[in-house]
């Protein structure tokens, strides 16, 4: 029976979700149907020069604004709100426990004072978030809140560069928080189950992250300096070129016959290492002691061997991540390129399901 209500609700406003990587910026735009499907309707990447985005930060601004420009113009979106999101290391993130009587008002006054707690400057210089996530497990009359913390200045700078081309910035997201959100659809499979750990290994140029995560709950969330910009290298020092011909050739797969013996082999088992040794951190510093399910992805994440050469250091199932999976695409989706493409999109994905997410 349809609602009343549902007949005048005006549908969430056209959102792209962007997410600007040391490497490059992805960019995706999502609809649904009225049966509720998802729909894909552009999304495009464009590559940045490896010393524009050092640790978050927007070295070089300019170059940068071009490059999106570039991508706004081939994505062909005429959407101008956007949802961004700041790296995990930049956004201090806080479970704390408050009373679930407090109204509105005096639950933002508390949760102000709670974080001057755990914010190592000042909080005029910050900008600050929370929401609540529900009932305390221990006491139902209590809630637990999720604070959120980063520099003004870290916001400030990729809303600016959002204005500067001519985008309406709605949304700051973490990229973490994005990425789950993403990977909600592959979560709710009937694979994995309720109490199943999950751990999400985003594979970058410049590092890899762990989250874990249980249902809703994140339990674990860190960073390794280890990601497919150390291939890069590898090819260069390997057969004596320029990092910008070794790139183009890593992606065109133009590369001499002992390439994947050399270089490859030996960076892909070093790589699944560092991630279960991320993961045995995890084990020894909490109460779990196994992961039921591994969840790649990331621009470097589909690099030849290395879903297989984790599973088996792991020893426990590796999937490489397609966000776009199930949905229909539109007509500007060029389905054999977002083939191999689509684990670099997860947390843009995430970023575009906003739209529909309060």
């Amino acid at each position: 029976m349809i609602s009343i209500g549902s007949l005048f609700k005006r549908p969430p406003s056209p959102l792209i979700g962007l997410d600007i990587s040391s490497s490059a910026i992805k960019l995706v735009e999502l609809n649904r149907d009225g049966q509720g499907t998802w729909i894909l309707e552009r999304c495009a990447s464009e590559p940045l020069e490896l010393d524009w985005i050092v640790g978050g930060n927007i070295e070089k601004f300019d170059e940068v604004a071009e490059a999106l420009k570039r991508l706004l113009k081939r994505s062909g979106t005429r959407t101008k709100n956007v949802a961004l999101a700041l790296p995990h290391s930049s956004v201090i993130a806080k479970k704390i426990v408050l009373l679930g009587s407090l109204s509105e008002q005096e639950l933002e006054v508390q949760v102000e004072s709670e974080a001057s707690q755990y914010i190592p400057f000042p909080l005029d210089e910050v900008s600050l978030d929370f929401c609540v996530m529900g009932p305390n497990a221990k006491n139902p009359g209590d809630v637990d809140v999720l604070l959120a913390a980063t520099r003004k200045e870290k916001v400030e700078e990729r809303n600016n560069l959002a204005v500067l081309v001519g985008l309406k910035p709605v949304v700051m997201d973490v990229e973490s928080y994005a990425s789950r959100l993403a990977a909600g659809r592959w979560l709710e499979q009937p694979h994995v189950k309720d109490e199943d750990l999950i751990a999400l290994v985003k594979v970058g140029a410049r590092q890899f992250s762990l989250q874990i995560v249980r249902g809703d709950e994140i339990l674990h969330d860190s960073e390794q300096g280890f990601g497919g910009a150390q291939l890069t290298q590898l090819i260069a020092r390997q057969y004596g070129i320029s990092s910008e011909e070794a790139e183009l050739k890593k992606r065109t797969g133009d590369l001499p016959a002992d390439y994947a013996d050399s270089v490859l082999s030996p960076f892909v088992l070093s790589l699944a290492q560092d991630v279960v040794r991320a993961l045995q951190f995890f084990f020894t510093s909490t109460p779990y002691h196994s992961v039921q399910h591994i969840a790649m992805f990331g621009g470097s994440a589909g690099v030849q061997g290395l879903v297989k050469a984790v599973q088996e250091q792991a020893g426990v199932p590796v999937h490489l991540l397609n966000p776009f999976d199930g949905m229909k695409l539109g007509a500007t989706v060029h389905q054999s390129k977002l083939k191999n493409e689509a684990p670099m999109y997860l947390t843009a994905c995430g970023l575009a399901m906003r739209r529909f997410y309060s």
